[in-house]
């Protein structure tokens, strides 16, 4: 990418800083009234005029204002953006709302992605982890009937899976309370992804009498402890305080982004497929994004 003067960087750093908050084409003699930069304004209209050389900045014909393009924002979020952390009572709507010991799981998920959109005013998505690295905590077997067997997984993440399957006959208790026993042991401290690839090795060293309850096993092996990626339950905040952003004046727009929300296909795809750096964080602007609905938009995410 280009490398920029510092009063390049500054004035760049201005527009878009303006125009995030405006959503306004941004003009040499505002930014020369309104900001600290200590120059004229036809100073800062030849600045604008060589980022807008570099593709950085753009402008439409009805205004003589600049607006950044995709490739500006890139270089702001590289290189001119500065992290802001939580203020104090921030933290404290996090700590209080969220540390509920009688809030259960699905709660979680739901107040997040509520506390998150009030506090950046953005629409925010939050999805469960994925079972597939959560890490096997235990198994449980339970005889519903002589034809009906409860297989309960739980994962250290307090994510829990439950499965009911048909046996030919009824199975005896003690047998179960053994298989369960030698299963959480083999199975400890694995993903899921490592138990699918894994299982069969693991286990053929259980005695005969226990190939009923294996078979159970065998047979699903890929049901039990699969991934549920497509069937992921997402929750999703901030859809009225997104109001409050000078872009959702337009309710097209703002009818726009409530649709694809909707869309629930195209969500997964992109949490999906994401690439994350070092800290587990991926922001994907404007183009960057492959879906074509997603062209408007910047996603930012974090694992």
């Amino acid at each position: 990418m280009d490398e920029l003067s510092y009063r390049e960087k500054v004035i760049l750093r201005c527009i878009i800083e303006e125009f995030i908050h405006t959503a306004n084409p941004i003009g040499s003699r505002y930014i020369s009234k309104t900001s600290d930069i200590k120059l004229s304004p036809a100073t800062i209209r030849n600045v604008m005029s060589d980022l807008e050389d570099l593709n950085f900045l753009t402008h439409n014909h009805t205004s003589g204002g600049r607006v950044p393009t995709d490739k500006g924002y890139r270089y702001f979020v590289n290189e001119l953006m500065e992290t802001e952390p939580l203020i104090q009572n921030e933290k404290d709507i996090l700590t209080t709302q969220l540390n509920d010991g009688d809030i259960v799981q699905d709660e979680i998920y739901k107040e997040v992605s509520r506390i998150l959109g009030r506090l950046s005013k953005e629409i925010s998505i939050v999805s469960q982890p994925y079972l597939s690295q959560g890490i096997f905590e235990k198994l449980e077997l339970v005889n519903l009937s002589s034809t009906k067997l409860l297989v309960v997984v739980s994962i250290k993440s307090g994510l829990m899976r439950t499965l009911l399957f048909d046996v030919e006959s009824g199975i005896p208790r003690d047998k179960i309370e053994r298989v369960t026993g030698i299963l959480n042991e083999k199975l400890s401290g694995l993903t899921l992804t490592e138990i699918r690839s894994t299982f069969l090795e693991r286990i053929k060293d259980i005695q005969n009498d226990s190939k009923e309850i294996m078979k159970v096993f065998i047979d699903s092996i890929d049901k039990i402890f699969q991934d549920e990626k497509e069937g992921m339950t997402l929750y999703i905040g901030g859809t009225t305080e997104i109001l409050s952003q000078p872009e959702f004046g337009d309710t097209q727009n703002y009818k726009n982004i409530i649709e694809l929300t909707d869309e629930k296909n195209i969500v997964v795809h992109v949490l999906n497929n994401m690439p994350v750096d070092s800290n587990g964080i991926s922001i994907s602007i404007g183009s960057e994004n492959k879906d074509e609905k997603l062209k408007d938009y910047s996603i930012v995410s974090s694992e």
